[in-house]
């Protein structure tokens, strides 16, 4: 069975894709800050008969970190690692010229120094497999300038410049940024709470993402829309 890695998995997108891969046969290490979400999740997904680690923790605890990757080491190594965890630096979002800059190191904290700190700790199970993949949620707040996204538009663009030196470093690998466009999301509703128009569902985009698994392009940054066009 292969293995992966989700973090933010417990709703939203995290799950959404969580699902999708234990209903193809992939063994699961689970990561949310919500223990009791989690374990929701984790027993939801139980009806697929994979194996299924959930561990509620932060991304920002290295020891937390270190706990996935042994989890996944306990299911036969990882194929494939997430970071689908995110922080938006203020809820709801706000100007630059009233950013908190704890915020802003929450947001960094998270989306960058914590991502990097789960790949290096991942890195030689990666290096093992056949297929090892790293996939780094981003957003089109990394590539387009939008009001009040400062703080977390520049916390993804980190990411996607951290996969892209990646990928460049780690040939054996595939690393993908992939920004999944639009979706209706609890971090989205937190961040513009009086947006009341309705949202794609997270599972919408989940076939972009199993495209990418399947097809393996070469490392780089993908939008979810373009690969859906591509089906």
């Amino acid at each position: 069975m292969p293995v992966a890695i989700i973090t933010g998995a417990s709703k939203g997108l995290g799950r959404a894709l969580a699902e999708a891969l234990a209903e193809r046969g992939w063994d699961l290490v689970l990561d949310a800050r919500t223990a009791g979400v989690l374990q929701e999740t984790a027993a939801a997904l139980a009806k697929y008969g994979t194996g299924v680690e959930a561990l509620p923790g932060d991304v920002t605890d290295g020891a937390h970190r270190a706990g996935l990757v042994a989890a996944a080491r306990g299911l036969g190594g990882v194929d494939l690692l997430v970071n689908n965890a995110s922080a938006l630096g203020a809820e709801p979002l706000v100007r630059l010229d009233a950013l908190d800059l704890d915020g802003l190191r929450r947001a960094l904290e998270v989306n960058v120094v914590a991502a990097l700190g789960l790949i290096q700790e991942a890195l030689p199970l990666l290096r093992e497999s056949p297929a090892g993949a790293v996939i780094d949620v981003s957003s089109d707040a990394a590539a387009e300038a939008y009001e009040t996204w400062g703080g977390y538009g520049a916390s993804k663009a980190a990411l996607d410049h951290l996969s892209a030196v990646l990928g460049e470093e780690e040939p054996g690998l595939r690393v993908w940024a992939v920004d999944p466009g639009d979706m209706g999301t609890d971090l989205y509703a937190a961040a513009v709470p009086d947006d009341g128009d309705p949202r794609p569902d997270p599972v919408s985009v989940v076939p972009a993402f199993l495209r990418l698994l399947e097809k393996r392009p070469a490392s780089g940054r993908y939008g979810a829309p373009a690969l859906l066009e591509q089906r």
